[in-house]
């Protein structure tokens, strides 16, 4: 096939880009730092993510015994009827970080009070990443600063 012949297979709605996103991080933690991490998935968990099933909303890390976990990510197999029996679409799933970034993000958690949030999931080459921030808490004070700025920078866009 030529580079200008196009295939009659329809493209994949998330075939690059954003997955899923946990749009209400931002509002409720202030980031200061984002890493990028990999996930650990089986094959049918992959397939499922990519077609656009996964949401990262209401999830968090968790850093135990050298090693960081997603928890409370949702991400159902991509063909049911096919996967096994006891398969859990809320499982923890691993993160892969290397061991520098693992001590550096545990460094942090406990000097500061820091929370590690996953903000996103996206491809890159094929391959599904998390991106991770570091963030503190917002006060109830804070975020309507927050609201204040949004409704007043729409405001001069409008005009």
């Amino acid at each position: 096939m030529t580079p200008t012949e196009h295939s009659n297979r329809p493209e994949r709605p998330n075939a690059s880009g954003t997955i899923a996103e946990n749009r209400r991080a931002r509002f409720d933690y202030e980031i200061t730092q984002t890493y990028e991490a990999g996930i650990e998935l089986h094959g049918y968990e992959v397939k499922g993510a990519k077609a656009g099933a996964m949401q990262v909303a209401g999830t968090h890390v968790l850093i135990r015994g050298g090693e960081a976990w997603l928890v409370n990510a949702h991400i159902p197999a991509f063909q049911p009827k096919n996967t096994p029996v006891d398969y859990e679409d809320d499982r923890a799933r691993r993160l892969l970080l290397s061991r520098a970034e693992l001590i550096e993000l545990s460094d942090i958690l406990k000097s500061k009070s820091a929370h590690v949030i996953p903000l996103r999931a996206y491809l890159k080459r094929g391959l599904i990443k998390i991106e991770l921030g570091i963030g503190r808490s917002r006060k109830k004070s804070d975020k309507r600063e927050v609201l204040k700025k949004r409704s007043h920078l729409r405001e001069m866009r409008e005009r």
